[in-house]
């Protein structure tokens, strides 16, 4: 369903990404953010599943300003990799390669954005960017780190009540400072809960946030 294509960022940073769209005229585009493990079979899973939906989808390969054609597994050695890799990229270049992104869909309407682990927390700063109409941010640890900005489009979390690696205290902090935004926390989940190649997958939990995030994309993207 998908294909490969290139992208240029504002500061002329030239990146690869995964597109994916829907067949007939799409009902909006997305930015879909990978986790640390980069745009891995598992993020192209993803992004066919949400073209499959009806939207143009978009994932950038956000760790190109520090190593191209990164696509780790879920074993402890892509897992150190990962986080070696997220170390090495600014979260505002980040930013900047969002923003491409969005500007690559607008000819299919409003733009959203969704991402997962590391790109929960990407998701977020696209929601406070002004380029994005809403965005649902899965398990994003760092979050907590980035209150002091503020969303400029409707926002959706989704954390996992298991999650070992982001503290119920984590979420209750932004729900404090945030209180405009839709959070969900999931029984029995823990982190990573929506990827079915991770031992963390939890079937019940993926349904429900996928059926939530589809209603609050169908709402705010239309």
């Amino acid at each position: 369903m998908g294909q490969d294509i290139q992208l240029t960022a504002a500061d002329g940073h030239a990146f690869d990404a995964y597109r994916a769209d829907p067949d007939g005229t799409p009902k909006a585009g997305l930015v879909l953010i990978q986790e640390i493990f980069g745009v891995n079979n598992h993020i192209r899973a993803v992004t066919d599943e949400w073209a499959g939906a009806g939207y143009a989808v978009i994932a950038p390969a956000l760790y190109d300003r520090a190593e191209k054609n990164v696509q780790l597994g879920y074993d402890e050695e892509g897992r150190q990799t990962g986080m070696g890799l997220r170390e090495k990229v600014d979260w505002d270049d980040s930013v900047k390669d969002i923003g491409a992104a969005a500007a690559a869909l607008r000819d299919a309407g409003k733009v959203g954005i969704i991402g997962y682990c590391y790109g929960g927390t990407v998701s977020w700063l696209g929601a406070c960017s002004g380029d994005f109409d809403a965005a649902s941010c899965y398990y994003g640890g760092g979050i907590g780190n980035f209150l002091d900005r503020d969303a400029t489009c409707p926002v959706m979390m989704h954390f996992g009540a298991e999650d070992q690696g982001i503290p119920m205290e984590t979420v209750d902090d932004i729900r404090a400072a945030k209180p405009d935004a839709a959070i969900h926390v999931y029984d029995g989940a823990g982190h990573g809960f929506i990827c079915d190649e991770r031992p963390s997958y939890n079937e019940a939990a993926t349904d429900l946030a996928r059926a939530r995030s589809r209603e609050f994309f169908a709402e705010h993207l239309a």
